[in-house]
């Protein structure tokens, strides 16, 4: 049985496709069309998913979207008579579009598979899934659980913007919702907005920012009280009700009330590329903290209903590896299991997933680690095909063998060089996982601000994850479980870090910054915390025999990884793509394969950054 699942039209499109029941294939659309957060219909990754599969279009058994575009349309409606008279000028801005193309959704649907190829469209039958359905199955099928309670969390789907499922085999039954416009994703992208990042794109810096404010001070205890007095009402079980006197996203074309949140917390809202003032990574650090509160309270409401040992996350929201890490730290569930694509991306794994076991009622049977192969589920290359891809750049390399590869690029790592690491099948989801990511020195005191400013044009303050050996982590971390998707945050063992001045949370965050805080500077943030991603030879054999290289000659067998990106782009997806990234940035060596180019061997490049804010 083949089935396809998709997620589009609102950020993170993707395609998934499943052969009795197992993931052969997933990509997001940004990966092949180079616009970051794709939201269009995903016809390049759809075209990967049934070229990998080796099947079409007309071979499918179903094709299952990520929600239901009418109960969506249905909310908005509503949603504007309840607020009427505010909101018509967004009323008027957001209609003409649902009318057109959201409402009429099979009418879309066909136009886009159309390009992929012919097929019968009497042939194919089209599903449809609640879209936190789709998160729900995202999280617990692929998971290694038998039965598992399931928390999903993001800004809104239909109406649902969190809810509390039960799961056991092929059931998922829903047990609690959350609805709109009460939300906790939309509350964190409020403060997304208002600190001047941006929405659905920029979460992940907020909570960057957010160990930079200072946990000591009165004005942070200020900033929580505001927020849970004024703007959130925070119930025992979890469930939250949002002020909406100070909320525009409901009717209106921004995020937040500007004026009354100016008045609220004493400062205007941050623009885009000014430069960061204390007082709003303290507002940054006092949303996390309500964040977390929130959660675990929604974790152990989970817990309360299902009497579950073990959890499954999945949502935008699962993405806040913080909070993540604050349930597992809590001891609530003995396992968790975070759906690595949690965001929409995700939707089109978990719309496949639902319609295999609930629609056709196929049974499920759970394999460990999870069934997610380590999330390399996009495009791989093979040698010709590399060779191909960059025939028109003329690049200069290197054939190494498998032997000769480690040692060399672990030596390259040691002397302070950053290595872009170009491997096997790409990964699916936001994180670079070891097969398209660019690697440094953890303990290179410079290597933090090198690849911030001379690799990914990006803000100085943002952090770098490690990857370890999962079977040296906790000798490094305070860690309870592995971490394969670099989804969980634990702080660095004591024996590691360094010891600050008194006056540290008083320092401009730019003089924090120039403080090395571990034995492991370049992976260690501000609080102590790292993103860890634990590697396993079962899952990434290739990755796992270069940081044992390490190992053997730095002693430490951890690399900074970050994804192999620019600031403004996606995550690379072919050998051309990293070549391009290699040639614009400062990067010291590029790894394609067993091929190996060297920066100063390449012939002359004109650079060609795109510095558009992501």
């Amino acid at each position: 049985m083949n089935i396809l699942g998709i997620s589009a039209f609102y950020h993170d499109s993707a395609a998934c496709i499943l052969r009795d029941g197992q993931i052969i294939a997933a990509a997001q659309e940004e990966r092949f069309t180079r616009k970051k957060h794709d939201e269009r219909f995903p016809e390049h990754a759809i075209r990967y998913c049934l070229e990998e599969a080796g099947t079409s279009l007309n071979e499918l058994d179903a094709i299952a979207f990520y929600d239901k575009p009418l109960l969506k349309l249905e909310r908005l409606l509503e949603t504007y008579l309840s607020f009427a008279p505010r909101g018509v000028r967004s009323f008027f801005t957001a209609m003409p579009v649902w009318l057109k193309e959201k409402m009429f959704m099979k009418r879309e649907m066909h136009a886009g598979l159309q390009k992929v190829g012919a097929y019968d469209k009497g042939k194919v039958k089209f599903l449809f899934p609640e879209h936190h359905l789709s998160h729900a199955a995202s999280a617990f099928y692929p998971s290694p659980f038998e039965e598992a309670a399931i928390l999903t969390i993001d800004g809104v789907g239909e109406w649902a913007t969190a809810s509390v499922c039960s799961a056991d085999k092929e059931e998922i039954t829903i047990l609690r919702e959350l609805t709109f416009p009460h939300s906790l994703g939309l509350l964190y992208s409020a403060f997304t907005y208002y600190l001047g990042f941006r929405v659905n794109s920029g979460e992940y810096k907020l909570m960057g920012l957010a160990p930079y404010g200072n946990p000591n001070s009165k004005l942070l205890q200020e900033y929580i009280e505001k927020i849970k007095s004024t703007l959130v009402d925070i119930r025992e079980d979890g469930s939250i009700f949002l002020n909406q006197d100070y909320f525009d996203y409901a009717t209106g074309l921004k995020m937040v009330h500007e004026k009354k949140w100016e008045e609220l917390f004493g400062f205007p809202k941050r623009e885009e590329e000014s430069e960061l003032q204390q007082h709003e990574a303290d507002l940054a650090l006092a949303i996390q903290k309500v964040t977390e509160e929130i959660v675990l309270k929604m974790a152990q409401e989970a817990k309360k209903l299902t009497g579950s040992n073990n959890l499954c996350l999945a949502g935008g929201v699962a993405l806040n590896c913080v909070a993540n890490g604050v349930i597992q730290n809590e001891g609530i569930f003995d396992n968790i299991f975070v759906q690595p694509a949690a965001g929409d991306a995700g939707g089109a794994v978990g719309a496949a997933l639902a319609a295999y076991h609930i629609f056709f009622g196929e049974k499920r049977q759970a394999r460990k680690p999870d069934s997610m192969k380590g999330a390399y589920l996009g495009p791989h290359f093979h040698e010709f095909e590399i060779k191909k891809n960059l025939k028109k750049f003329k690049p200069v390399f290197q054939q190494c063998t498998e032997e000769e590869l480690y040692p060399k690029v672990a030596k390259w790592l040691g002397e302070g060089n950053v290595v872009g690491w170009f491997q096997g099948r790409m990964e699916f989801g936001p994180r670079a996982l070891g097969n398209r990511s660019i690697l440094g020195d953890p303990r290179n005191p410079e290597m933090q601000k090198k690849l911030n400013l001379k690799i990914k044009y990006r803000e100085s303050f943002r952090p770098f994850a490690p990857s370890v050996l999962a079977e040296d982590a906790n000798q490094f971390f305070e860690m309870k479980s592995d971490s394969p998707y670099m989804l969980l945050v634990q702080n660095v063992k004591e024996k590691y870090r360094k010891e600050l001045p008194e006056n540290y949370h008083r320092l401009p965050l730019r003089e924090k910054l120039a403080f090395s805080r571990s034995e492991f500077p370049a992976i260690t943030h501000i609080d102590f915390s790292a993103r860890i991603q634990t590697v396993h030879p079962e899952t990434n054999e290739r990755y796992w025999k270069l940081l044992n290289a390490f190992k053997e000659q730095a002693g430490v067998g951890m690399l900074v990884n970050t994804s192999f990106n620019v600031r403004g782009e996606p995550i690379v997806c072919t050998p051309e793509d990293a070549y391009r990234c290699f040639m614009n940035t400062e990067m010291d060596y590029l790894v394609i394969g067993n091929y190996v180019f060297e920066k100063p061997a390449q012939p002359k490049w004109e650079k060609e950054i795109n510095f558009e804010m992501d």
